[in-house]
C-alpha cells in the first residue's frame, strides 16, 4: 500500500488547519465555555477559582508550618539538660508551626507532673489541629458544588432540548443538539473542577497527617526531656 504525493501534502498540512481553525487550547476552551452556556459555565469557573484560592493559601501556610522536628527537639533537650528552660521556652516562642507551639505549653509547665503536661500538650494540640484544617471544610464544599452545578446544566440543557422539539415540532439531531452540547460540556467541566480540587485536598490532608504525627512525636519526646529534668532536680 503507497500514499501519494497528494495524500502526503494533505497530512503535512493537517497540524497547521487545526491550529488555524481551533487557535490554540486557549481558544477552544473559551469556545466550549460560550457553548456551555456562560451562565452556568461562570459558576463552575467561579467555583474553580475559589477552591484553588483556599487551596494555595493552604498549602503555603502548611509549608511554612514544617519545621525540621529533629533539630528543634534536640535543641530543647539540650537547652532542659543545661537548666535553662526559659532559654528553651525562648526557642519555641522563636520557632514557627505548630510543633514548636506545643512543645511551649509542655515547658510552661515543666515542673508540674507529668499527667498535667501531658493534658495540657494534648489540648493545645486539638487546637493546633484546628487551625491546620481551617479552610478546608471549604474546600470539600466547592469539589461537592462543581459537579452538582455541572449536572444542573444537564438537566437544563436537556430541558432546553425537549423545548425546541416542542417548538418545532419535530425530533432530529439538529434540533436536540445546542441542549445537549450544554448538557455535557457543563457535565464534563464539572466533574474536570471536581477532580482538580479534590487533587489538592488530599495533598493538602497528606501535609496536615504528617504535621500531626510530629506533634505527637515531639510529645513524647518532651515528656521524656521533662522526666529526665524533673529525676535531675529531685
Amino acid at each position: 500500500m503507497t500514499i501519494d504525493s497528494a495524500t502526503m501534502l494533505m497530512l503535512s498540512q493537517l497540524p497547521e488547519a487545526l491550529t488555524d481553525e481551533s487557535g490554540g487550547l486557549h481558544q477552544i476552551l473559551k469556545t466550549k465555555f460560550i457553548e456551555g452556556n456562560p451562565i452556568f459555565m461562570s459558576l463552575v469557573a467561579l467555583t474553580l477559582v475559589l477552591g484553588l484560592a483556599f487551596c494555595i493559601e493552604r498549602i503555603i501556610y502548611l509549608t511554612l508550618s514544617s519545621i525540621d522536628n529533629r533539630k528543634l527537639l534536640d535543641s530543647i533537650e539540650k537547652l532542659v539538660s543545661e537548666g535553662d528552660i526559659e532559654g528553651a521556652k525562648t526557642l519555641c516562642r522563636e520557632t514557627r508551626g505548630p510543633v514548636a507551639s506545643v512543645c511551649y505549653q509542655g515547658l510552661v509547665r515543666v515542673h508540674e507532673p507529668a499527667e498535667s503536661i501531658e493534658r495540657s500538650m494534648s489540648s493545645y494540640a486539638s487546637v493546633q489541629v484546628a487551625l491546620l484544617e481551617k479552610g478546608c471544610s471549604w474546600i470539600k464544599l466547592f469539589i461537592a458544588i462543581a459537579p452538582s452545578l455541572g449536572f444542573l446544566g444537564t438537566v437544563i440543557g436537556m430541558v432546553m432540548a425537549f423545548d425546541n422539539i416542542q417548538i418545532v415540532g419535530d425530533m432530529n439531531a439538529s434540533v436536540v443538539a445546542e441542549g445537549m452540547k450544554v448538557a455535557l460540556i457543563t457535565t464534563i467541566f464539572g466533574i474536570i473542577v471536581a477532580v482538580v480540587l479534590q487533587l489538592f485536598y488530599n495533598y493538602i490532608m497528606t501535609k496536615v497527617d504528617r504535621l500531626v504525627a510530629q506533634m505527637e512525636e515531639a510529645g513524647i519526646t518532651l515528656l521524656d526531656i521533662i522526666g529526665r529534668h524533673q529525676q535531675k532536680r529531685s
